[in-house]
């Protein structure tokens, strides 16, 4: 029997196990909508911007672990998708964009709403198709979702003229692929895997940095072997906090520009680094000339264009990292590093970096905490980008696995609600928080609708500094001061939430944090809560630009020496 373009696409979609779509309609795909409600298997989440469904399906994509979908319309519906597809590329979050087109005979010829999307997202895609034949819609998606998701994961988009979506032709799934120029390589090479276990059985300092390639190959209890059977410490980036319970004694924290000083000081005294599915990116490594300098480098990943990129690697390996530690774990000795745990223990006594210091004012660190205090540790974390972040990764503790979903290697404000949106819808069943600057927050607000609209129960904490409060702290340290356009004029986010129909309120003291956080745990349905804290409050430890890791800004000792330990 044959079938539509639009049947075509409905069906294939359903072949690849998508069971939501992240979308906002218009006139190039119109004949797409107008089939949904034949498959019924589909649910169909209707954002307010597409900057937000990209957003929800990059997010449904990290903690599901399944190809995120997206759709929008030709034009400005497709440039609204950019910097959402730009987040998952450089967060390698497996996800499929489908946008309309222009009819074929009117492309290139600037046709209302034309835009040519493949050629505006080939830098930021895996790949991307444009379909001119209805005959090529099965095979182009069972292609974009094997891309998607083989290999380093990434975004996948598919570009589909509005006259391809009525065709019609027979329909046949195809039960294989042929991509010939697409082989990743998943099994490390095992001479590099024996030079490796060789280097780690020496090792008097070793030190495992852990990325975020350990969460996505879900490889969290081959990390937690190779670890403890080496006793070797591990700090994660901060993409990779998930991926090792943060509880546990190897557990060092996480490096980088605003990692715990005392991790950053084991990167510069480590005689082996093994780095696991991270890839050295400038908040992670500081200045790379002075990186890791008595260190030798081993360096597992599955993009092999990594490897070697932005810092020296003595053993390189390629391929994913779960069956990497599959084969390197049997070589891995035993053995103890006592002095070497006992000079990390020192640091740690030293560069203290999860204090709270006392003081009337409400501080956001405070808030985070109290977050952690009343779920207990038993939430998914999402958040904005700038000081809200650095705080919800410093002061909330990641036991659970991949459980702290964030914008790493763009840094997209705004990814915050949306992306609470497709965590939600990830896993209905788990607690999920927003964590929000008052500036990023406004920048996607308009998808509260979306939750309420879907009934689903987020829980949203605004830090509300009233800047935007990493410009502001900059311009401090780095600017001397001159706070220009930092400061925030903002809404009442109590009435606009209201407005929407979310039931919120506004805390200003910290007697109030913890009643409020209850109130929002209890309530069955989406709660915002609007936290007004200190407002030039900053977020420690800070390695300024252009300087090594070991060169951190600590708290200012007036601020250290009234603050309370954890």
């Amino acid at each position: 029997m044959k079938r539509t373009g639009a049947q075509i696409l409905c069906e294939s979609l359903i072949q690849e196990g998508v069971e939501v779509i992240f979308g906002f309609p218009g006139g190039t795909v119109l004949p797409l909508y107008d089939t949904f409600p034949q498959y019924p298997q589909l649910r169909h989440i209707l954002v307010r911007h597409e900057q937000g469904a990209a957003h929800a399906a990059d997010a449904y994509a990290r903690v599901t672990g399944k190809v995120g979908v997206c759709l929008a319309t030709s034009g400005p519906g497709a440039t609204n998708l950019v910097t959402g597809i730009a987040n998952a590329h450089l967060d390698s979050s497996p996800m499929v964009a489908i946008t309309g087109q222009v009819a074929t005979p009117f492309i290139g010829k600037d046709a209302f709403q034309e835009v040519d999307i493949t050629g505006i997202t080939l830098p930021i895609t895996k790949h991307n198709y444009l379909v001119l034949d209805v005959k090529d819609m099965a095979r182009v998606v069972k292609e974009s979702f094997y891309i998607a998701q083989h290999g380093r994961p990434g975004p996948v988009l598919i570009d589909i003229p509005k006259d391809i979506f009525v065709q019609e032709t027979d329909f046949i799934y195809p039960d294989r692929i042929d991509l010939p120029g697409y082989k990743p390589v998943l099994v490390g090479h095992p001479s590099q895997v024996k030079r490796a276990a060789k280097l780690i059985n020496g090792a008097e300092r070793p030190l495992i940095i852990a990325g975020r390639g350990v969460i996505v190959a879900r490889a969290f209890a081959d990390l937690k072997e190779l670890a403890e059977k080496a006793q070797v410490p591990i700090v994660t980036t901060l993409l990779g906090i998930g991926c090792f319970p943060e509880s546990h004694i190897l557990s060092f924290g996480w490096l980088g520009m605003h990692g715990m000083a005392y991790a950053n000081k084991a990167v510069d005294e480590a005689d082996l680094i093994v780095a696991i599915g991270m890839r050295f990116d400038d908040r992670a490594t500081g200045v790379v000339s002075s990186f890791a300098p008595k260190a030798r480098i081993i360096h597992i990943d599955i993009d092999p264009s990594e490897i070697g990129k932005n810092v020296r690697v003595d053993v390189p390996i390629v391929g994913d990292v779960k069956k990497v530690l599959e084969a390197l774990n049997p070589q891995i000795a035993s053995r103890e590093h006592m002095a070497w745990f006992n000079q990390l223990d020192r640091w740690r006594e030293e560069h203290p970096a999860l204090e709270i210091r006392e003081c009337d004012e409400l501080l956001p660190q405070y808030v985070i905490r109290k977050i952690h205090e009343v779920t207990k540790g038993d939430a998914t974390i999402v958040t904005g980008v700038g000081q809200n972040q650095m705080w919800a990764a410093q002061f909330f503790y990641y036991d659970k696995p991949n459980c702290l979903v964030s914008s790493g290697g763009l840094g997209t404000m705004g990814f915050e609600i949306p992306g609470a949106v497709g965590a939600k819808v990830g896993r209905p069943d788990e607690t999920v928080w927003c964590v929000a600057g008052d500036g990023g927050f406004q920048m996607t607000i308009q998808e509260l609708a979306t939750i309420v609209q879907e009934d689903l129960a987020v829980k949203i904490a605004i830090i509300n500094n009233g800047y935007l409060g990493m410009v502001r702290q900059w311009q401090e340290l780095f600017y001397k001061r001159n706070y220009v356009h930092a400061q925030l004029y903002s809404p009442d986010f109590v009435r606009i939430a209201e407005a929407y129909g979310i039931p919120a309120a506004r805390v200003k003291d910290k007697t109030d944090v913890i009643p409020a956080i209850e109130k929002a745990m209890e309530h069955k349905g989406p709660f915002l809560i609007d936290f007004v804290v200190a407002p030039e409050e900053n977020v420690f430890p800070i390695v300024p630009p252009g300087a090594a890791l070991i060169q951190s800004i600590e708290m200012p000792k007036q601020e250290k020496a009234t603050s309370k330990k954890r």
